[in-house]
């Protein structure tokens, strides 16, 4: 049986794109990869914790830890994240908060409302 997937439809002259909440939420676990201090990404329910710096192949999956809303105009995403032990937590967050938004707007053309950052524990690595 097929997988129901949700889709962003922006409306074009020609026709519309249609942009799969998949690739959206690989947008986000990429540009949060790149975030100083993040150590990793947590399921939403609080369950194990992806290594983001080491585990390409769920970074690449993209939805684990990231939950979008696509409902309206715009998008609100919400993601889940452990945090280096030293890191300035609302300093993260924030940096995080900007860089996902900066980056899904840029290579969607959907425009981001919130992200919400998560921040379900602290690593020693």
């Amino acid at each position: 049986m097929a997988e129901s997937k949700e889709y962003m439809t922006l409306p074009e002259e020609n026709g519309s794109i249609n942009i799969s909440e998949e690739v959206i939420a690989a947008i986000a676990v990429g540009a949060v990869r790149e975030v100083e201090g993040v150590s990793g990404m947590m399921t939403a329910m609080g369950g194990s914790v992806t290594d983001l710096m080491n585990n390409r192949k769920n970074a690449q999956k993209g939805a684990k830890g990231v939950k979008i809303d696509m409902t309206g105009t715009a998008l609100n995403l919400d993601l889940y994240l452990t945090v280096r032990y030293g890191c300035a937590i609302p300093e993260v967050a924030e940096s995080a908060q900007k860089a996902v938004s900066s980056s899904v707007e840029a290579m969607t053309g959907c425009p981001v409302d919130k992200v919400n950052i998560h921040v379900g524990g602290v690593t020693l690595a």
